[in-house]
């Protein structure tokens, strides 16, 4: 599948830093005096960054992009010295992908690049970053908390979460989290859950969730090519679209299909349309 990717003329680039802080993902950083995309697994080629650059040295370039290689990029980033890749390992633990941290780690000690044990291994502050795009996988905690006691509901405002991971924004997600291998998605119109009381119990429970806006949300080919890596790449097992009655949500159906026709994965669809007072219209395969 083609990506968009954020391209850096280091030439040009004077290291202003004007362009970091409109990097949603978190993924651009000034690192001896250059800005650098110090992973592209979070760019979403959005291009938020290019209108702050006052020397034009951010370009988009779309290119046919293979499933995440940390190995690749780890060649990528090794020219760049170690002050590069420490920050590549930052991001990683920032954003939750031990698996790719731990081949990051594999690929300098195979190589024998000069970096000591401590500059490795250190913990980085996890409030680094932009801290609305960190990935965080809430399962592990729910299930800490489900052994250690039983949740007595006396009223609708006692009843627990359902949500397992944040972010939820399809423009913040990573399409390859861990919390989307081989899981039942739930992919939702942004006012679904405003309008049914008990979204979480009926939609939720056991799934990682998508939110999307088909009408007023930009750069909607973004969201084809993230759900399209869900299905391919991330493996997901199942995707259920909740969307209002509405003539407008009916996009974000359109969009799944388009995704799984793409991906050459034929997984199950089902679409829940939601009445503006919450009611569920029509569910059913497609």
């Amino acid at each position: 599948m083609k990506r968009n990717i954020i391209s850096i003329d280091e030439e040009k680039c004077n290291g202003c830093g004007l362009c970091i802080p409109n990097c949603q993902e978190g993924a651009l950083q000034v690192i001896d005096g250059k800005a650098r995309l110090i992973s592209d697994l979070f760019c979403d080629g959005l291009g938020a960054c290019i209108g702050h650059c006052p020397e034009d040295a951010i370009t988009i370039e779309e290119r046919e992009a293979e499933p995440y290689n940390e190995v690749l990029v780890m060649e990528t980033l090794s020219k760049k010295g170690r002050n590069t890749i420490l920050a590549h390992l930052e991001h990683l633990r920032d954003h939750n992908e031990q698996g790719f941290l731990n081949e990051a780690i594999s690929y300098i000690k195979k190589n024998n690049i000069d970096m000591s044990e401590n500059e490795i291994n250190a913990q980085h502050d996890a409030s680094q970053g932009c801290p609305g795009a960190v990935a965080r996988d809430f399962r592990i905690e729910a299930e800490q908390i489900e052994n250690e006691r039983t949740v007595k509901v006396s009223n609708p405002a006692d009843t627990p979460s359902e949500l397992r991971q944040w972010p939820v924004q399809l423009h913040l997600l990573n399409p390859q989290a861990s919390y989307f291998r081989n899981a039942d998605v739930v992919l939702a119109a942004d006012c679904a859950a405003f309008a049914m009381g008990n979204f979480h119990a009926r939609y939720l429970k056991g799934k990682s969730l998508a939110i999307a806006c088909p009408k007023l949300d930009t750069n909607k080919e973004s969201y084809l090519q993230k759900l399209t890596s869900m299905i391919s790449d991330t493996k997901i097992n199942s995707l259920q679209v909740v969307i209002m009655e509405v003539p407008c949500c009916g996009g974000l159906l359109q969009m799944a299909k388009t995704a799984r026709e793409n991906a050459g994965r034929n997984i199950p669809i089902k679409q829940s349309v939601i009445s503006v007072q919450g009611e569920v219209v029509e569910e059913n395969w497609v």
